[in-house]
């Protein structure tokens, strides 16, 4: 009985007894086939049987056909590295690709200077406080001056009067600028959103805004008008005109008055100074009166965001076409 390795292809007389390992290279034998006398012990290709419809010649039983890459051997695989442990974050990774928008100039200075709606609640609050005893004190100070008609003050009462004047009246000239300079922001960061929700940028530029909002005199014209401009905007001029009208009104009484009491700041006579001390008192008095109806003002643009509509639409029934009746009167509904 004879058994062909499959890997190198000798032939082995096996005898009686059927193998499975080839004594030579370890391969596969194959199944036995009987004994070919006129062969040699050489390896040898197995013959082929012609088959018959063209189609291929059919192989002796214990054969296959094995697919063999022409050429040279491919090389060995390569044994795959260990990719070590599952990597594990003990927080959302940072890395990887960004999405970065560039805001232009005007959107930046915008964002920058929009101050938030409790920082100017808070800076008004204080320059309202800080007028109101500035009044307070220019009063107590015209009944001293009263009472030293008669009576001769001790100097402590009449430094501390002095000075305890000019303390309150730097600290109201500070938090008056603060109180400008706040609000001229919150107005360029709001005007800034409400053209920007309609689709199309503010058509004052940023130094047009900043010089009429901030310079003395210039700012009684155009501050107003860009307050007006604002509410015109956001559909509100009908409900908020007549609170800007008496605040302008308001501010150039206060500033006219401001400045008249400057310029009698300087006399040395009794009845002169005691004349400042009233004017001084009165313009406190009307600077105090301005700032409420600009708080006043200004509740009145942040009652309603942006971004809500001034007007509401809703469904109302038609009274003049009245709905035929579904059942006749006097008569029973239908079964």
């Amino acid at each position: 009985m004879i058994q062909v390795c499959s890997q190198c292809g000798t032939r082995w007389n096996v005898r009686d007894r059927q193998r499975v390992w080839c004594p030579r290279c370890h391969g596969t034998l194959l199944a036995p086939s009987g004994p070919a006398p006129d062969e040699q012990w050489r390896p040898t290709a197995p013959s082929l049987r012609p088959s018959s419809q063209g189609a291929p010649p059919r192989l002796p039983p214990g054969y296959r056909w094995i697919a063999v890459r022409p050429g040279a051997p491919p090389p060995p695989r390569r044994r795959r590295l260990s990719l070590g442990p599952t990597p594990r974050y003990s927080m959302i990774p940072r890395w990887g690709l960004q999405e970065r928008y560039e805001a232009t100039d005007d959107q930046q200075a915008t964002a920058q200077a929009g101050p938030s709606v409790a920082m100017v609640r808070a800076t008004l609050i204080a320059t309202m406080v800080v007028l109101g005893v500035a009044a307070l004190v220019h009063v107590i100070r015209y009944g001293l001056l009263l009472i030293n008609r008669t009576v001769l003050l001790n100097p402590w009462i009449a430094g501390v009067a002095t000075w305890l004047g000019v303390l309150v009246s730097v600290l109201a000239l500070f938090t008056v600028v603060a109180s400008v300079v706040v609000l001229t922001n919150w107005l360029i960061a709001r005007r800034g959103a409400a053209y920007a929700h309609h689709g199309h940028p503010d058509p004052r530029s940023l130094w047009q805004l900043r010089l009429g909002a901030l310079v003395p005199i210039v700012q009684l014209v155009w501050a107003p008008v860009f307050v007006l401009e604002l509410a015109n905007v956001e559909g509100r001029s009908a409900q908020l005109r007549r609170p800007i009208v008496a605040w302008w009104i308001a501010w150039v009484f206060s500033t006219a008055v401001s400045l008249f009491s400057i310029a009698t700041s300087f006399t040395t006579d009794p009845q002169g100074i005691a004349d400042n001390t009233v004017t001084t008192t009165i313009a406190y008095l009307l600077a105090l009166a301005a700032l409420l109806l600009a708080f006043q003002v200004f509740l009145g643009f942040e009652s309603k965001p942006v971004e809500r509509p001034a007007k509401r639409w809703v469904i109302v029934a038609d009274e003049t076409q009245t709905a035929p009746a579904v059942e006749s009167e006097g008569q029973n509904p239908a079964a």
